[in-house]
């Protein structure tokens, strides 16, 4: 099947927006062993998307667009869509009911212009939004085009996915066949191209399965997809068998939920410190529905001050040693244990540039991580060179991941 994305919005031209909507979709797709053949941003110039969706309809079988479905003068790919299949819009009183309770149960009034949405094209089958005011539009078996699918999703992201699972997904699956069922192995603190060469030979020798590599800043991603499920268990078995400690986890959990599986199988609890990464170990963590269980709570202590009077540490010792050190980043990591009475405590300290630390001999990209445990504290000094956010991002996940195989040791 000869799959189309069209994705509609001037901002998706400039920096404003990134269209995330069609990479979701193409993982979608992916489970299903369909993919994308080609992918289109356009802005919302109705001459450039009247002959774009002309030129979709002669070279695909199944076009979808997301975007343009809102209330306001700007949003028009129903309406031409319309005009390219010369189906006359009508007022569906079921759909204007949906889209009045909508406003209704957010104690809103419903401005007029939104009642546009409920206008459908003949011929076409709209698609609930069971949140949102924007119905989506299917169309199948189009007059001239038998063999062609097109279907019309808000471009707000939350919106067309619950369409996509409840009401798209389901009629895809039926037309794919057989499944295709995805491995996914997460490594942690292993460069990509390393990873490569290190597995070069597993993925020789399981050569029948597709195969990618995914890397993010810190993280890697091990992908294989085929219909057979025997072939990608063996595959599991013995990459997960050369990963060792690496491998994060297989399936499709995160750095941040393993950690804190860890702690919970261990009936374990958890407390921070961090300076240079200003509470983004806290931020993932708590993204995690029940990690109150596990983490206790914690601290940004980004200045020498915050480390004095929220950790104990002595401001003489402080001074001594410089803010970012390893002295000062196991006594954050021991003193912040002691004080939340936490089993395990994390400090990080570090210079995430792009100018030299003031308080210390600390060059930008130089990191300390201390995890301090029933047995003792252990101490990781990392460097990150780069932008100021990756080398955040970088500690961020390396500081997890440290923790992560402390727990294992």
């Amino acid at each position: 099947m000869r799959i189309e994305a069209i994705a509609i919005g001037t901002e998706l031209l400039t920096s404003a927006r990134v269209d995330t909507n069609s990479v979701w979709i193409a993982q979608r797709l992916a489970d299903l062993g369909l993919a994308f053949h080609r992918k289109s941003a356009v802005g919302d110039d109705r001459e450039d998307l009247r002959g774009l969706f002309l030129e979709a309809l002669e070279r695909s079988e199944l076009i979808i667009c997301t975007g343009g479905l809102g209330p306001t003068f700007d949003d028009f790919t129903k309406e031409l869509w319309a005009e390219v299949l010369n189906a006359p819009l009508v007022e569906h009183p079921d759909i204007r009911a949906q889209i009045e309770g909508f406003f209704r149960t957010r104690n809103r009034p419903c401005p007029p212009s939104n009642f546009k949405q409920a206008l459908i094209p003949v011929g076409a089958e709209a698609l609930s939004n069971p949140i949102g005011s924007a119905p989506g539009l299917l169309w199948e078996n189009l007059p001239g085009y038998p063999d062609t699918r097109i279907v019309l999703f808000p471009g707000v992201p939350r919106e067309m996915k619950r369409m996509w699972e409840d009401q798209v997904e389901p009629r895809l699956r039926a037309l794919a066949g057989k499944p295709v069922h995805t491995l996914r192995l997460l490594v942690g603190s292993i460069g990509e191209s390393a990873l490569d060469e290190r597995t070069a030979a597993l993925r020789e020798k399981h050569g029948g399965l597709d195969w990618s590599i995914l890397a993010s800043l810190g993280l890697v991603e091990l992908v294989a997809r085929s219909t057979d499920l025997e072939a990608l268990a063996a595959a599991q078995s013995d990459y997960e068998a050369e990963l060792g400690i690496d491998r994060i986890c297989t399936g499709t959990g995160t750095l941040e939920a393993t950690v804190l599986e860890q702690l919970n199988r261990r009936d374990q609890t958890l407390a921070l410190a961090e300076s240079m990464t200003g509470g983004r170990v806290a931020a993932l963590l708590t993204g995690i529905p029940g990690s109150s269980k596990a983490l206790v709570g914690g601290a940004v202590v980004y200045s020498a001050l915050a480390k004095a009077e929220l950790a104990g540490l002595a401001p003489d010792f402080i001074a001594t040693h410089g803010t970012v050190s390893e002295p000062v980043t196991r006594a954050l990591a021991e003193g912040m244990r002691v004080r939340l009475g936490a089993d395990w405590a994390m400090a990080i300290t570090g210079n995430a540039g792009p100018e030299e630390d003031k308080d210390g001999p600390a060059p930008a990209g130089t990191s300390f991580i201390a995890v301090a445990g029933p047995a003792g504290t252990q101490i990781l000094n990392g460097f990150f060179p780069g932008e100021r956010a990756d080398v955040l991002l970088r500690s961020t996940h390396q500081a997890l991941d440290f923790l992560r195989r402390c727990l294992l040791r």
